[in-house]
């Protein structure tokens, strides 16, 4: 699966901005050429990168800053984060079913490695939340119908199965529950503005990618 890195490119190009002060040089008394200070105040300038085939320009401090991208949360980032915790939360759900039931040692393993996994993560997006003025309303339908998810009736079966027949529904309705989370990560990717939630929808479409080939390898 191609996974969508967008406005990296921009946001390593302007990142320079912060670190290449001019360093411009002037003559000394005896001629010889002395370094200038780096400017502050009023008067400071960056070296903003030209693209390929373009010189790097002189700009100020402030019109650098506009240059830099948007990153600020938009709807889907807050709808991504507030939906991907209640996914996580499920699959927790149904890891905490394995011990006891599971009859596969291999199984009981998966289900250990998805909860090491996707515990901290929902403990990274409620800290994200929180440093972005907690969860938004996303209307009535926002947590419905989530791809992946289990029903009811569904996780009823799970927590009445035992030895293989709990391996088998285990691993199909896992299976299914990753590849939603894959779904939900890749949108996110497309319709998200904000750079860290980029990123924990990367780490969940590669996790989560390699999870779902390890049980179908069972």
């Amino acid at each position: 699966m191609l996974i969508r890195h967008h406005r990296r490119a921009a946001a390593a190009a302007l990142a320079t901005l912060a670190v290449l002060a001019l360093g411009a040089c002037e003559s000394g008394p005896d001629g010889a050429a002395a370094p200038k200070p780096a400017a502050t105040g009023a008067g400071a300038e960056v070296v903003v990168p030209g693209r390929p085939g373009e010189q790097a320009r002189r700009v100020s401090p402030e019109e650098a800053a506009s240059l830099l991208p948007d990153e600020r949360p938009n709807g889907a980032d807050f709808r991504y984060v507030q939906m991907m915790i209640v996914h996580h939360r499920q699959a927790l759900t149904m890891t905490a079913l394995a011990p006891g039931r599971a009859g596969s040692p291999a199984v009981t393993k998966v289900a250990e490695r998805i909860a090491a996994a996707q515990q901290p993560e929902i403990g990274a997006m409620e800290g994200w939340l929180k440093t972005h003025g907690g969860p938004r309303d996303q209307g009535e339908h926002a947590h419905h119908t989530m791809p992946g998810m289990a029903t009811e009736a569904q996780l009823a079966e799970l927590r009445a199965a035992k030895g293989p027949a709990f391996d088998e529904l285990f691993v199909r309705l896992m299976v299914t529950h990753h590849e939603g989370a894959v779904t939900m990560a890749t949108e996110a990717l497309g319709q998200g503005n904000n750079i860290q939630v980029e990123e924990m929808a990367n780490d969940v479409i590669a996790q989560q990618t390699a999870e779902i080939n390890r049980m179908r390898s069972l």
